[in-house]
């Protein structure tokens, strides 16, 4: 497909106007680490590159805001923030490897439109309870603007919520704000050995009810991962009193713990297998029961249990089945390109449901431009 690369808002005006006045799809991308993440776009268009559309716009530390262009790599961002001694809290996580791409591609518009949160969701919350305000471009070629610099700024369409997870097919990011948190300088990862699935499942909600405000809760291979934060003083007690939790177990200290929990938000155990990858989205209570039913030969659990990732022989299509049966639901991360048509990628819908998806499209692109067919058939 030929490509349109944009690195203004003008520009991107443009390319849409064109689009539009051809009626000819785009597929938009920026990094490209998740361009193998969800359907081929339906119909034969153009490329809209905006990864030339980066940089800082505002950065606010003591306000706790930063405004950034979508093309902005998360390596860059997380630079910038960590001079201040800040992060972003829903922890965005560089899916390219496991996604066949190389690591430090991925970008904050491609994070909030994957909604590609990392093991610090369950303690911060997903990218929507971070995205103060978007700007845009829509379908008809018109910028716009949604939220705003504060968190109860509410009015009309609730955008920057509906475009966390919408992988572009609402409208072209120009620029994002979001909230940032003050990052703790001291980390500590605790590793819980020799645990059945149904005593880590149960170890880490346990951990979750608690006062521990626990940043990263995990379990893999008969393994609880639990990622405490904090001063020193605080962190010592919580520490402590994890311990008190704990009881009589097999117990260390992990010396690298940030380094595997970003590698457990990328999914990194799953980059050199030859499986399909699910990630499947279940009550924390029924973690276990939805593993030990799936019998994957290789799965982890994040976010206290209620995110399982899990490699299965490629072309099975049980894991969804199973994740509906326990009250939860599966997204297909990985697969070849004749799997992914062949499956559904995203949870379905049911017809009402699918309905007001297709109304909320027509209302942003009307046209239908915007990655067609990437989600569901027709959005």
């Amino acid at each position: 497909m030929p490509t349109h690369i944009a690195s203004t808002e003008d520009e991107i005006i443009d390319a849409v106007k064109t689009a539009r006045e051809w009626n000819s799809p785009l597929e938009i991308m920026a990094g490209g680490s998740k361009q193998r993440f969800g359907r081929a776009v339906t119909t034969m268009g153009s490329v809209l590159d905006v990864a030339g559309l980066s940089g800082i716009v505002s950065y606010e530390p003591e306000e706790l805001i930063l405004t950034v262009k979508p093309g902005t790599t998360l390596a860059e961002i997380e630079a910038v923030l960590a001079e201040k001694n800040q992060r972003l809290g829903f922890e965005p996580a560089d899916w390219g490897p496991v996604l066949g791409v190389p690591g430090g591609y991925a970008t904050i518009g491609g994070a909030i439109s994957a909604d590609s949160c990392g093991p610090a969701r369950v303690r911060y919350g997903a990218a929507r309870d971070h995205l103060l305000g978007v700007r845009a471009v829509n379908g008809l070629g018109e910028a716009f603007k949604g939220g705003g610099k504060v968190v109860k700024n509410v009015t009309g369409f609730d955008v920057p919520k509906l475009v966390c997870g919408a992988m572009g097919t609402l409208c072209v990011l120009t620029e994002v704000t979001l909230r940032v948190f003050p990052k703790p300088p001291l980390s500590v990862t605790t590793m819980v050995r020799g645990l059945s699935t149904a005593e880590g499942a149960a170890l880490l909600r346990k951990v979750w009810s608690s006062p521990l405000e626990a940043t990263g809760l995990a379990f893999s291979r008969g393994n609880a991962l639990i990622r405490l934060e904090g001063e020193q003083g605080p962190l010592a007690e919580k520490c402590a009193a994890l311990r008190t939790l704990i009881g009589a177990q097999d117990v260390m200290e992990v010396p690298e713990g940030e380094i595997v929990f970003r590698a457990i938000g990328s999914g990194e155990v799953f980059v050199d297998e030859p499986y399909d990858v699910w990630r499947v989205f279940v009550p924390p209570a029924s973690a276990a029961a939805v593993a030990d039913e799936i019998d994957a030969p290789l799965w982890l659990a994040d976010w206290a249990g209620g995110l399982l990732w899990v490699g299965v022989l490629p072309g099975s299509d049980a894991v969804r089945a199973v994740a509906n049966k326990h009250g939860g639901t599966a997204t297909l991360l990985r697969a070849e390109e004749e799997t992914r048509e062949t499956l559904d990628v995203f949870e379905p819908q049911d017809p009402a449901r699918l309905d007001i998806t297709k109304r909320v499209k027509a209302a942003f692109d009307p046209q239908a431009l915007f990655n067609p067919g990437r989600m569901w058939d027709g959005v």
